[in-house]
């Protein structure tokens, strides 16, 4: 009876450590989860968490983010561990069919097994399945040929794991991993090229993302973020916010909100750190950093004591005035506790690009962090609206906010503004590869054409 109870002992024993071994794995998946930014993409507004059905912008079109919820019916409850493995570093669906790299697997491809097999276990375990299916993809013609995708693969796409580098530190080493791997940052800071690759020359020197501008996050201290301190770099990733420099908007906002606030401090040191250590090879070493341009000023004596019935001497001003003064001062200074940013030394007033500031207005600002939630009413809302601001009222006003607060030299029309407001600059490969398979489909027109004159004119 003593022997029975001894192994009943034992075996809870074991029982137990393999369940708090599980545990522990699941764990590890949910943290590189959080870290990978899987939610923003894969939770609708609203809606269940990874039950897909977010429509994301692209250059070329929408694209659809799937249900990657345990569902067996919807979403991936059928994937092996090598098919999960596949989709994330190759970009290779269960059923055999190309993701497209939206879902940032040319950067998951630096994913270990290890950590693999942590997220698998996360989400086959960890997160409750949702059995609703999400909308497909429908992009133009030939872009909807997913095979296409293969070729595209050959091209760009590494080869899956990670190396570290024996020449630098462990914290290093663990900042690249997660900023070229989970935390995918060249996936939205780096330029693409024809084909919608990263530039690899030009890494993190900043792109246009939908209607957003990632800026340059390279250390040199005029283009980029070279100024900034670690402990600057890793307070604007815990709060999205840098007083006087710098606050997140738009898809960064949301990178805030769901990932990086959420990360160690050591992984946030280890990033900063690797940053830290990326320079810009093709920026100019002098000139003026975005951080420190404009000054405080205020216009709104142009317009004092003018009816609203005669016509307005600087429009520019009375859209400030009556749309932006209550928050960031009649001056542009903001707060003093900064949670309003002053609109001078601002990055969204001083880039060379203004899709930043024109998003701003358009959208609005939604960020939930530790220290409380940030919120900006967006003025691009739908006509007849309190908000509304219209394409040329926008242009007025940020090219007023760019002449007083920012950089001067920047303007913007309101043709921009309607570029932005529709999802930002579409790329001319949808136009490029439509004319080349009718091209291609007129060729082989004429060759049969020709092979009929040919067989006519021997009979």
């Amino acid at each position: 009876m003593l022997r029975l109870k001894q192994i009943a002992l034992s075996l809870a024993l074991v029982c137990g450590a393999a369940h708090a071994a599980d545990d522990a794995l699941i764990k590890k998946g949910e943290y590189l989860a959080t870290a990978s930014d899987c939610t923003a993409c894969h939770t609708a507004d609203h809606g269940q968490p990874f039950a897909g059905g977010k429509a994301i912008e692209s250059p070329v079109g929408e694209i659809i983010a799937t249900n990657i919820t345990p569902s067996k019916t919807a979403g991936i409850g059928n994937y092996s561990e090598q098919q999960f493995s596949a989709a994330l570093r190759q970009g290779v669906r269960a059923d055999g069919a190309s993701l497209y790299p939206a879902m940032p697997y040319t950067a998951y491809a630096t994913l270990t097994d290890e950590d693999i097999h942590a997220l698998y276990a996360y989400f086959m375990s960890g997160v409750k399945p949702v059995d609703k299916a999400t909308e497909q993809t429908h992009l133009p013609f030939p872009l909807n040929l997913r095979f296409s995708m293969m070729f595209w693969n050959a091209l760009f796409l590494q080869a899956p794991g990670f190396t570290s580098d024996a020449t630098q530190s462990a914290s290093w080493s663990r900042g690249r991993y997660l900023v070229e791997g989970a935390a995918h940052c060249s996936t939205c800071h780096t330029p693409r090229g024809f084909l919608m690759q990263e530039k690899q020359d030009e890494a993190f020197t900043g792109a246009q993302v939908g209607p957003w501008f990632a800026p340059n996050i390279t250390a040199n201290r005029v283009s980029g973020i070279g100024e900034w301190s670690q402990q600057d770099l890793i307070t604007y990733l815990k709060t999205g916010r840098l007083a006087g420099k710098a606050q997140a908007a738009g898809s960064m906002a949301e990178a805030i909100t769901h990932s990086f606030q959420h990360l160690s401090d050591d992984d946030l040191s280890a990033i900063a750190e690797y940053i830290g250590s990326v320079d810009d090879s093709h920026a100019p070493a002098g000139g003026v950093s975005r951080f420190g341009q404009g000054k405080a000023i205020s216009q709104t004596s142009a317009f004092r004591g003018e009816s609203f019935s005669t016509p307005v001497s600087d429009e520019g001003a009375r859209l400030f005035s009556g749309n932006c003064a209550s928050c960031h001062g009649s001056s542009g200074e903001g707060t003093q506790d900064a949670f309003y940013p002053s609109l001078f030394h601002n990055s969204a007033t001083a880039e060379n690009n203004p899709s930043n500031l024109i998003a701003t207005i358009l959208f609005g600002v939604q960020r939930h962090a530790a220290e409380g939630d940030v919120y900006m009413p967006p003025f691009g809302a739908q006509p007849n609206a309190l908000n509304h601001l219209d394409d040329q009222q926008i242009a007025t006003l940020s090219n007023w906010i760019l002449q007083h607060y920012g950089n001067a030299e920047v303007k913007v029309s309101a043709e921009q503004v309607a570029e932005i407001r529709h999802g930002g600059p579409s790329s001319p490969l949808v136009w490029l590869a439509q004319s080349g398979v009718a091209a291609a489909a007129l060729a082989v027109i004429a060759l049969l054409v020709w092979l009929m004159v040919r067989r006519k004119r021997r009979r």
